[in-house]
């Protein structure tokens, strides 16, 4: 198995030495490996699309400002 060197943040890594119980190690392996899976698929449903990067870049766009519309409405309604 390879090692790897992690920067934390203080006040986390006070709040992880108060529940020293817990294998944080195995926490951030758990989190890493079910990223890395989640990489994995987007990568082969990306090899698989016809969309160029420009397409993509729109329907960015797109969501974007629908989301936006979305949030403004409901922050506006009482």
């Amino acid at each position: 198995m390879v090692n790897m060197t992690l920067s934390i943040p203080e006040e986390l890594h006070r709040l992880m030495k108060k529940h020293s119980y817990i294998k944080w190690s195995e926490v951030a392996r758990q989190a890493i490996r079910e990223r890395a899976r989640d990489l994995e698929l987007l990568d082969k449903l990306a090899a698989k699309s016809l969309l160029t990067m420009e397409d993509v870049e729109e329907l960015d766009e797109i969501i974007k400002e629908g989301v936006m519309k979305r949030h403004k409405k409901s922050v506006a309604s009482p």
